[in-house]
């Protein structure tokens, strides 16, 4: 919209705009200083013209026709603009911007003062209009709205052609119809890709007389990529070309074939580009646009949102030997059902792929058309694959791109929508995280300075590894403190350093997140918390890093019963004691005297049982404390033989009934009255993956890791469970594991 209003202010009208997220500064100076008032719908208006992405119902469109004004859209116009004007129209698939940018560049070059009307920005602020004076213009022309069947071209240009846009052409033949449509229109000549097989079937059915050319590595215009270096590649031009080998600031065989389609329709229209026309090409804004390369890490956009057009970005940008981190947002929900497939064997070109949401750009959801869908494509087809769904909160995204990016990576921000915003502010935030991580350096290093040699402080620890479930990131500090003093003093540090603690036991029970744990964990891991001792009255003393397994154990060889249920849970004592952990009818709290906690300003206080508010899964007052081990009472005195025996009953039904593969345990809590794990297994979820995160054919309330399931992998296993039984149902299943350091309200 913006280059069509700089073209109408040129030309001599009075033209305003206004926009619902004119965030873009630049382009907010450029119609300004083209003389464009960015104000609402002034008195004496005679006409609106509007983007195809507009509803009807928007406040700007319901003014206009309560004053009884005409709404057009922008190719609308733009067809009007130059109808009696020699036009040479740029379209197709693919790169037609760049295509289109080129040819501008070419003429400029050249001094061929042909006007011109591009569909987007040069990289280097030049005008993206210019109205002409010898009766040429050049125009990008879009074909995803139907206004392409307005043109009338002289030249027309196809730079090659793909199904898209499945909402307004239901069938590729519906697509190639408005193309062939487009071209037995054109007047003076057809220049089309000699490696695009639709373009060509094209190419044999226009009307007797037209003339057309090929161009691309054997078209009669031929170019192909002689070479690249940083600054670009060198072209070799030849067939109707003057044999020469021409300088083009861009790379990639792509790119190579935009220059030549470009070089061609200047030759067309009469023009003389030389050999140099493009060696100072300046680039087009969000086209492989390089937004830093700062600290070892090259960061680009490109706005490809085609599976092609995706495709062929990723192998450029592999040839180069590095690590490519892609970075996709899908632009329409129709689009993303149509090539959720495609997308997913283009998205495998990297290393590690990141799904944002879809942008919508008008539509509404369906079926089958989300990012979700192209996560499990992706997952289906190359399960080694490094792939992570984040949806929704910029934050969590940020953060987790800030822990797959690494030093000598390429991070390639791809798609239509609003992912070019996206990318500048995580570079503003991940500058700000750099900064940051110096304070973690410094945490940790204050850290290391309080406590004994005995206990270790850690950065970047994978937690991964230290869970039941095997997934997850590192957290940015961890500590194994070897006693009370070292766990006060670590305690009092944070709280200093206002940085959130975590506790991790065993590992059970929860999730950690790909992108890791901001905070410091501690692990009471050492003998001093693992302690077990019977005291004269009967009752059993027990440190919060006591095994449940061991605890059983050594209950038994004392001759003590009551404690059989605890066996099998993959546990420690503390973390029974903050999730209220319990089995075979029994729970820890029907076992608990007293508790001793450390608050975590490093104050040491005993709880007695009739203080602490227990419920289902919950200990109110562990939620924002430290259990340190408990006081336990026994049911009474019995054989080790006949403990041994229950423990054995325990035992095999739980091997029976609860599956051996890597898992947190339950993943949702029982609904009043009621068994997540049956309402699960009725909406026939057993088996159901995504990735190697599978829901137990075993029990139905378990997910386990097949093997290289990842922390998205099991969130979206859990959002698809969750809105199955919704649906099925109606029963809201909360999940009864902790999303370790985060929140499931932000998650799902």
């Amino acid at each position: 919209m913006a280059p069509l209003a700089i073209y109408l202010a040129q030309a001599g009208f009075e033209v305003t705009g206004e926009d619902d997220a004119l965030q873009d500064g630049e382009m907010r100076g450029l119609l300004e200083r083209g003389g464009i008032s960015l104000v609402p719908l002034p008195a004496g208006c005679e006409l609106v013209v509007h983007s195809s992405a507009v509803s009807s119902g928007h406040p700007g469109a319901r003014r206009a026709r309560e004053l009884g004004l005409p709404l057009v859209r922008r190719g609308e116009l733009l067809a009007e603009l130059v109808r009696d004007l020699k036009l040479v129209a740029v379209c197709g698939s693919h790169g037609k911007t760049t295509t289109t940018a080129m040819l501008i560049t070419a003429l400029r070059r050249a001094n061929f003062p042909a006007g011109y009307v591009l569909g987007g920005l040069f990289a280097d602020g030049a005008s993206p209009a210019r109205v002409g004076s010898n009766g040429w213009v050049v125009a990008e022309i879009d074909e995803s709205d139907g206004t392409i069947d307005r043109f009338r071209p002289e030249i027309a240009v196809i730079a090659n052609l793909d199904w898209d846009h499945p909402d307004r052409y239901r069938e590729p033949g519906d697509f190639d119809a408005a193309f062939a449509s487009l071209l037995g229109r054109t007047r003076g000549a057809v220049l089309v890709s000699d490696a695009c097989g639709r373009s060509l079937r094209l190419k044999e059915v226009l009307p007797a007389g037209l003339p057309a050319f090929t161009f691309g590595r054997s078209g009669d215009f031929s170019g192909d990529a002689a070479g690249e270096s940083d600054g670009g590649m060198m072209l070799r031009l030849g067939g109707r070309f003057a044999p020469c080998e021409a300088p083009v600031r861009a790379r990639g065989d792509f790119n190579a074939a935009n220059a030549t389609a470009a070089l061609a329709a200047a030759s067309l229209m009469g023009a003389d580009p030389g050999r140099d026309s493009l060696a100072a090409y300046p680039g087009v804004r969000r086209r492989q646009e390089e937004l830093s390369a700062a600290g070892g890490l090259t960061v680009i956009e490109d706005y490809a949102h085609h599976p092609t057009e995706i495709r062929s970005l990723l192998a450029s940008l592999r040839r180069q030997g590095r690590r490519l981190v892609v970075v996709f947002q899908p632009h329409r929900y129709s689009r993303t059902a149509q090539f959720k497939a495609e997308f997913a064997a283009a998205l495998a070109l990297g290393d590690s792929v990141m799904l944002l949401d879809v942008y919508p750009a008008g539509e509404q959801p369906i079926s089958g058309g989300t990012s979700a869908d192209i996560y499990a494509e992706i997952k289906k087809g190359s399960a080694a694959l490094q792939v992570h769904y984040v949806p929704g909160d910029d934050g969590e995204f940020f953060r987790a791109l800030s822990r797959e990016a690494r030093r000598g990576d390429i991070v390639a921000f791809v798609g239509a929508g609003d992912i070019d915003r996206k990318a500048r502010a995580w570079l503003e935030v991940r500058r700000a995280e750099e900064a940051k991580s110096t304070g973690w350096d410094r945490f940790a290093d204050a850290a290391r300075g309080l406590v004994s040699a005995e206990s270790p402080v850690r950065r970047e620890e994978p937690m991964g590894p230290r869970t039941t479930l095997r997934v997850g990131g590192a957290a940015r500090v961890y500590a194994e403190p070897a006693g009370l003093d070292d766990l006060r003093a670590l305690l009092r540090l944070a709280a200093e350093s206002g940085i959130p603690v975590l506790v991790l036991g065993r590992g059970s029970n929860l999730i950690v997140p790909d992108a890791g744990v901001d905070g410091l964990v501690l692990s009471l891991t050492g003998e001093s918390w693992s302690s077990f001792e019977v005291r004269p009255s009967g009752r059993v003393w027990a440190g919060a890093g006591l095994r449940l397994k061991n605890l059983c154990g050594l209950a038994a060889r004392s001759g003590l019963s009551g404690f059989e249920f605890l066996e099998g849970i993959p546990g420690s004592l503390g973390g029974a004691l903050r999730m209220n952990a319990g089995a075979m009818g029994g729970w820890i709290f029907d076992v608990v005297e007293e508790v001793l906690v450390a608050t975590l300003s490093g104050e040491v206080r005993t709880l007695r049982r009739g203080e602490l508010h227990v419920e289902y899964r919950v200990c109110a007052e562990l939620r924002d404390a430290i259990a340190l081990g408990a006081l336990l009472r026994p049911a009474g005195a019995a054989e080790a033989a006949a403990v041994n025996r229950q423990v054995d009953i325990f035992r095999r039904k739980r091997h029976e009934s609860q599956p051996r593969d890597p898992s947190a345990g339950c993943v949702f809590k029982n609904p009043p009255g009621g068994s997540a794990g049956r309402l699960i297994d009725e909406c026939g979820l057993k088996g159901e993956r995504v990735g190697d995160a599978e829901v137990s054919p075993v029990h139905a309330n378990f997910i386990v890791n097949r093997g290289s399931a990842t922390s998205a992998d099991v969130i979206e296993l859990i959002r698809r469970i969750r809105a199955r039984v919704r649906r099925d149902r109606g029963v809201d299943l909360e999940p009864e594991v902790l999303l370790y350091g985060g929140e499931w309200k932000d998650v799902l």
